[in-house]
């Protein structure tokens, strides 16, 4: 484990009886904690962030960061953008290249809180220019990062000789303010962290070379907003990166595994109830499939950290199925605390958290922006 987990059942609530289950439950202590070690991994400059919401998706939690002196954030959904509006972001990068409704979408939330510096991706000409048709209506300029594929072949322009000519195209065009470069890389996920270093070095090092070639023309140097939470220890060595890790705010069972070099401490758990024993050896839960992300095999989908001897043997949507070697000590009604091994998905399925300090239920915290639309 990379974190502290010696404390016994620092995660328990005193009252379990007070919450129904499934749920979802946040610890801000640990949340605080997070931030205050991604500020101190960027030397503790918080200009070198932009962090990516849409993990956690919830006010507080954007609110605890912008206290903490961030001010840029990045996003991918409309609602996501307005939670972040709603918030106290200043600056807020949607990345993701809008099409069709969204653009006007878009465009209304920048008129609407037009104290926010706005700002979105294109990956090619046509997008460039119904971008620029859809902000220009308001008299501003579209703001614009080139989203660069430099390996995870999901979006982006390719990072070939092309992608010169295409930042220098937008440039030409007066509607827009190109920014920059966006670098998405989270096919770069080895365990070992110095092979991760050298390939994800190897990948950036392009994008770099051609931003310096700019600036050395007397260009504005490009920004290059760059990676998630798993190259994010990679990244936050660079000074000439900002840095856009997410899940580091919650952390959970996947990255705890993969990412031994970063320190950050489990924030968001799952609580579940034994409800039936309906043969010998095996335990069901109310943990379905609408409760924790399903996208991974059976044996990735909850580490439970008050059960030991256990195997996930089936998932429906509204129960998870265990084997236990030992049935005699789990009874119905007992309450176990996981950690999911993907938060983010996971998040989305709740529309609140369950707040818990020192064991006590604080108010509860809305999950905002899990909605697909809240006014825009």
């Amino acid at each position: 484990m990379t974190q502290n987990h010696n404390r016994m059942n620092w995660y328990e609530l005193t009252n379990p009886q007070q919450i129904d289950s499934p749920a979802l439950l946040v610890y801000p202590a640990h949340i605080e904690r997070n931030i205050a070690i991604m500020l101190e991994l960027v030397g503790g400059d918080p200009d070198r962030l932009m962090p990516h919401v849409k993990t956690y998706k919830m006010a507080e939690v954007v609110s605890r960061q912008v206290d903490a002196g961030i001010t840029r954030f990045k996003c991918a959904t409309i609602a996501e953008a307005e939670m972040l509006a709603d918030t106290g972001a200043l600056h807020v990068l949607l990345a993701y290249q809008l099409a069709g409704p969204k653009l006007q979408r878009y465009a209304e939330l920048a008129a609407a809180f037009n104290w926010v510096e706005w700002a979105s991706l294109v990956d090619n000409a046509a997008s460039a220019e119904a971008m620029a048709e859809a902000v220009a209506k308001s008299g501003r300029k579209a703001v614009v990062y080139v989203d660069v594929n430099n390996g995870m072949n999901r979006t982006g322009f390719p990072l070939t000789d092309d992608l010169e000519g295409f930042y220098r195209s937008l440039l030409a065009d007066e509607r827009l303010d190109v920014r920059g470069f966006h670098v998405y890389d989270g096919h770069l996920r080895d365990p070992n962290f110095f092979a991760r270093q050298e390939a994800v070095e190897a990948a950036i090092r392009p994008v770099l070379e051609l931003a310096d070639k700019l600036a050395e023309e007397g260009l504005t140097r490009p920004l290059i907003v760059a990676g998630g939470t798993p190259t994010f220890s990679v990244h936050a060595r660079n000074p000439a990166l900002v840095c856009s890790p997410g899940t580091c705010l919650l952390w959970d069972w996947g990255y705890d595994d993969l990412l031994a070099e970063q320190p950050f401490e489990w924030a968001a758990l799952l609580m579940t109830r034994v409800i039936s024993k309906p043969a010998l050896g095996i335990v069901t839960t109310d943990l379905g499939h609408k409760a924790v992300a399903a996208e991974n095999p059976l044996n990735r989908r909850i580490k439970f950290l008050n059960l030991d001897g256990y195997e996930v043997i089936g998932q429906s949507e509204e129960h998870l199925v265990l084997r236990v070697t030992h049935p005699e000590k789990v009874s119905i009604g007992d309450v176990l605390y996981g950690v999911p091994y993907h938060i983010c998905p996971t998040v989305a399925l709740h529309d609140t958290a369950q707040v818990v300090a020192e064991g006590e239920l604080q108010e509860p915290w809305a999950v905002t922006a899990r909605r697909r639309r809240i006014t825009y």
